[in-house]
């Protein structure tokens, strides 16, 4: 199969999440500074997801460059992912309106999520192309997305102890990430 619809309805998915996030900003009531305090914990909550979901897309758009077919396999794992990035908005939403320790953790599981249905599909896409193709090659030991995982993990009890602590968590991950990720890109220029 070509890989083509599978790129178009991932890309229809992620900007309609991306939409839906943006949706649940309400316009500040009055037009002065005071009023822009009342979302800027929903801004900075929604900024950190939209991060996330930016991440996932760009990474996503690298990794099938590297991917001339799919099976039927592949498109299962990808639906997965597009599973749980659909919670990411539920999951913002949650957190903008409340940063307390359960909401907080439910962001971290549905990060956590995200990041096994990506390993997932990475594998998908592995097994299919074989141990000696050149994004087995390109990915490595993708020790990147192991410490992402192992991030959210250490942040969802971190959120029972404050809340802060495991956003900072999201936030340094995050960061990370935002630095390019060049092991494919540099194989497909």
């Amino acid at each position: 199969m070509t890989k083509q619809r599978l790129e178009a309805f991932s890309d229809g998915v992620i900007a309609i999440l991306i939409t839906i996030m943006v949706l649940e900003l309400k316009v500040p009531h009055g037009g002065d500074w005071h009023a822009l305090e009342s979302i800027r914990l929903k801004f900075f909550i929604y900024l950190l997801s939209f991060v996330f979901v930016a991440i996932y897309w760009h990474n996503h758009h690298h990794l099938f460059h590297m991917v001339p077919r799919v099976n039927g396999r592949i498109l299962w794992a990808n639906s997965h992912l597009l599973f749980w990035l659909s919670l990411v908005p539920v999951a913002t939403g949650w957190m903008g309106e409340h940063v307390e320790p359960l909401p907080t953790a439910v962001y971290g599981g549905v990060l956590v999520m995200c990041a096994v249905a990506w390993t997932i599909m990475q594998s998908a896409i592995l097994s299919h192309q074989g141990p000696d193709s050149g994004l087995a090659d390109a990915l490595g030991g993708d020790v990147k997305g192991k410490l992402s995982l192992v991030g959210y993990l250490v942040a969802i009890p971190l959120a029972y102890v404050n809340p802060w602590i495991a956003i900072a968590i999201y936030v340094a991950v995050a960061l990370v990430w935002f630095v390019p990720d060049r092991r494919i890109e540099s194989r497909v220029a």
